[in-house]
């Protein structure tokens, strides 16, 4: 069974349903491998297999004795992380941080709360940078999280420890967040799938950085798992409408009918201009829009000069509204900031504190960038893209030479952040390899609300590319 926890959700459900295998078997087998290789890849944070045992067993007995119907419970007894900023009762919800150490949730988030309802039991919380303002996992509690295709590498950030974890065959799937690129870049760079939603579309009541003010508009909590199928299964299961929300109105789209998708044309974007690309990038950009205009799909090239201005409003945002956020909780404890979330504070010390009339104006320009840039996206049934500029890169390295220029660590990751400006739904699919066979996702966007038309299409991409199991998550255990 050395295979079974690198299966596909779906089907570790389908065989629970089917009986020939139990809750409590699959949770022994992700508690063979949780000790097996987290102590090389630094995923789990929080981790508890007496608790675990006692959860699947109680699967089992429900199960059983038919208490809860499959249609009551449609994720009984699967076993799911959830990134340690989300709040999650009984477990460390540190958020990456010695201000945290030791720090438990009381309560379970709402994202939490519905994916035990929907029978989900939980394996632990997951590792993630410190206050989430990095693409690395890094940290004084914990250190940093491996690739599990190369311990050499960063699982990136900030729900690197998600994707480990899920890549590696420790979990069957789970929750992360996203300001910025944040389970879309991990989901790149350790070749598993991801979503981040609209705004909304998913309660991010109880993520434990509130998504308030401008992280209203660019956080978002997401689901991530090692096919786009049962990243649709997890949103379905979390989507439900929530009668406080931070931001927007939650609007439910209608099912994505693939004659609808066909009606307009898939819109590819190779790079901005800007920042160039790996080849190998480039390369699994041009495989997806391949694969799609195979499927029937118009292609055409995509190309918008609001890109740069969406970019830089989402640095105003992130980068100095975040420090203003974070240095009252950070004050007189400075010595104790880890390295990386130390590199976030230098470079956003080196713009000016945000005054009131700058800060008003970049909200004004962000709703006049957000929805010029919106109607032109809607002439796409999506957008393909680059994740990032590079593959997963080697533990505290922060700038690259692609095609002859200097690329920085902030600015490879643009193509995820413009669509946290637009509070626009964005997926993950991986694609293609590195030269050195690290995973190459692409990005699947598309405009607000269109979070079942780009599920829809990135799930066609994932039937012609897809997930494949990391070598270590497949040696013979000893």
């Amino acid at each position: 069974m050395s295979e079974l926890t690198v299966k596909p959700a779906s089907e570790l459900l389908s065989m629970l349903q089917q009986r020939t295998i139990s809750s409590f078997e699959l949770a022994e087998e992700h508690i063979r491998e949780i000790e097996r290789l987290n102590p090389s890849l630094r995923a789990f944070v929080d981790f508890d297999p007496d608790r675990l045992r006692r959860a699947a067993r109680e699967a089992d007995a429900l199960r059983t004795t038919s208490r809860r119907s499959v249609e009551d419970a449609p994720l009984l007894g699967l076993p799911i992380s959830i990134k340690s900023s989300i709040a999650t009762a009984g477990y460390r919800c540190e958020t990456g941080t010695v201000l945290n150490r030791g720090l438990v949730a009381n309560d379970d988030a709402v994202v939490v709360a519905r994916m035990r309802q929907a029978g989900a039991i939980i394996l632990g919380t997951t590792n993630c940078p410190e206050f989430l303002m990095a693409y690395e996992t890094d940290n004084l509690l914990y250190g940093a999280t491996a690739n599990p295709w190369s311990l050499q590498h960063s699982a990136g950030g900030s729900s690197g420890g998600e994707a480990s974890a899920i890549a590696a065959g420790l979990s069957a799937g789970g929750i992360g967040s996203d300001s910025g690129g944040s389970v879309r870049e991990p989901a790149h760079f350790t070749g598993i799938c991801s979503l981040k939603p609209t705004p909304g579309r998913i309660p991010s009541q109880g993520h434990m950085l509130p998504c308030i003010g401008p992280f209203s508009i660019l956080g978002a909590v997401g689901p991530m798992a090692r096919t786009m199928r049962d990243v649709s299964l997890f949103f379905n299961q979390l989507s439900a409408p929530y009668p406080s929300i931070a931001t927007g109105i939650t609007v439910p789209s209608p099912s994505a009918h693939p004659f609808d998708l066909r009606s307009r044309p898939i819109g590819v974007l190779e790079d901005d201009g800007l920042v160039p690309v790996t080849p190998e990038t480039r390369l699994a950009v041009r495989s997806a829009a391949a694969a799609l205009e195979q499927r029937g799909f118009q292609i055409k090239p995509f190309r918008s000069e609001l890109l740069e201005t969406a970019r830089q409003l989402w640095w105003t945002f992130f980068m100095r509204c975040g420090r203003m956020l974070l240095e009252p909780a950070i004050e007189g404890r400075e010595s104790e900031l880890s390295p990386t979330f130390r590199y976030f504070l230098d470079v956003a010390r080196r713009e000016p504190i945000l005054m009131g009339q700058e800060l008003l104006s970049a909200w004004t320009q962000s709703d006049q960038v957000r929805a010029a840039l919106n109607e032109e996206l809607a002439s796409y049934s999506a957008i393909l893209s680059p994740v990032c500029s590079v593959p997963a890169f080697k533990h505290g390295e922060r700038e690259w030479q692609v095609e002859g220029q200097k690329v920085e660590y902030f600015s490879a990751m643009r193509f995820t952040q413009w669509f946290n400006l637009l509070g626009a739904p964005a997926a993950v699919v991986p694609v293609g390899r590195s030269s050195d066979g690290l995973p190459i996702g692409v990005q699947v966007a598309s405009y607000p609300h269109q979070d079942e038309a780009v599920l829809a299409i990135a799930e066609l991409l994932d039937q012609d590319f897809g997930y494949l199991p990391p070598p270590m998550a497949l040696q013979t255990r000893l």
